[in-house]
């Protein structure tokens, strides 16, 4: 079977994605993955056949259109459905740029299936248009479909009424690797698949795969987007938890490693492979990110959030609902150091056990659920299939 994986968005996307990529390719399905342009060193890294059908970031469609249009990482926006509805109208602005390269494409490479990650609204297009089962893949935690469908709808109504639909198409397969314990009130129904972390790797040394003996380790993270906490009070926090007796470990890009500076003992700071470093942690403490709050479910380790924006708010709110997380606001109290109230946040998941239980109980959850191999056996039921 030929298949179509279209991804749209960010280094996120892909790395959720690439599991059932290879999957795919593993079971013998001849593979071409789709992405936008800024995107096409790492899909390379993925080690399957790529194109890009797209030179823009999402960012640009995100931040084009009406005046009014919020940018999507606003930490100040607001949780609301107009900004869900904003999303929805610039991930279709983004689908309309992609469905002329898509079509062509599809001439000189005709699927059997087209596999969307679930912003990627050209791919339902595309699989109508061509008559092929289509699958969308919901790729982390607290995705809010439901909240940004309506805005894609309604900016894709002159695509779809060339196709004949008043609705966005249907998925054939809605895959989803959200635990259904965390999953949204008014989610559709979903394929659960188990969540397996991909992230660049580096050559390992023995401290990344070991536990420390003697005391706890926690990790700080904020990604490769966000800076969490200003360097003073990174320091403080650092010193705090270095003071309590625990080991510190910082990952960070190199340039921020630098800037950052040289450390005390007990801290390790620097790029670190997460799927190896967090499953020997005790502790996390991170902004949130999709993939990296995913990948720390997986190992079963408590996170403390500090989310920067809309989405990461959604995800922090089901982590701490679920009682594996903390959510830490700096904003919501001025006058006090971040790094003070981060320590504070540390020190409470540390002593109360029932935090450490719960994240446990999450990462048993993902390791029950089917895996991209299973899933790519139900997607090849789909084949022959069609769409009406």
């Amino acid at each position: 079977m030929k298949i179509l994986f279209l991804i749209t968005g960010s280094h996120v996307t892909l790395s959720a994605v690439a599991p059932l990529v290879t999957a795919a390719q593993n079971a013998g399905h001849e593979i071409l993955l789709a992405t936008n342009e800024p995107l096409m060193e790492a899909a390379e890294a993925v080690g399957v056949p790529t194109v890009s059908v797209l030179p823009e970031t999402i960012r640009h469609f995100m931040t084009a259109g009406d005046p009014g249009d919020a940018p999507a990482d606003d930490p100040h926006a607001p949780d609301s459905q107009d900004e869900l509805t904003t999303t929805g109208h610039g991930l279709a602005r983004m689908a309309v740029a992609e469905l002329d390269t898509l079509y062509r494409l599809a001439e000189d490479w005709p699927p059997d299936l087209v596999v969307g990650s679930s912003m990627s609204y050209a791919a339902g297009l595309l699989a109508t248009r061509l008559k092929v089962p289509y699958v969308r893949h919901a790729e982390y935690l607290a995705i809010p479909v439901a909240g940004i469908d309506p805005g894609a709808e309604k900016g894709l109504r002159p695509e779809l009424e060339r196709l004949g639909s008043a609705r966005l198409p249907e998925p054939d397969l809605f895959i989803d690797v959200c635990p259904p314990s965390l999953r949204p009130s008014g989610a559709p129904s979903a394929q659960p698949m188990r969540f397996i972390p991909r992230n660049p790797q580096r050559r390992l040394k023995s401290w990344m795969y070991t536990r420390p003996k003697d005391r706890p380790r926690v990790l700080i993270t904020s990604g490769t987007h966000f800076l969490m906490l200003p360097g003073d009070s990174l320091r403080l926090l650092v010193d705090r938890l270095t003071g309590a007796g625990a080991e510190v470990v910082i990952a960070a890009p190199e340039e921020v490693a630098q800037r950052l500076g040289p450390q005390p003992e007990g801290v390790r700071i620097g790029w670190l492979p997460l799927d190896a470093v967090t499953p020997t942690c005790d502790l996390a403490v991170t902004h949130g990110g999709a993939t990296t709050a995913m990948t720390i479910m997986a190992a079963g380790v408590p996170q403390l959030l500090m989310p920067p924006n809309t989405h990461t708010r959604l995800i922090a709110r089901a982590l701490t609902g679920s009682g594996a997380a903390l959510t830490v606001t700096p904003h919501d109290h001025p006058g006090e150091d971040p790094g003070e109230l981060v320590a504070a946040g540390c020190r409470e998941i540390l002593g109360a056990p029932g935090y450490a239980r719960r994240a446990r109980d999450l990462a048993d959850e993902i390791a029950g659920l089917p895996t991209p191999a299973d899933v790519v056996g139900m997607m090849e039921n789909l084949r022959g299939s069609g769409r009406s």
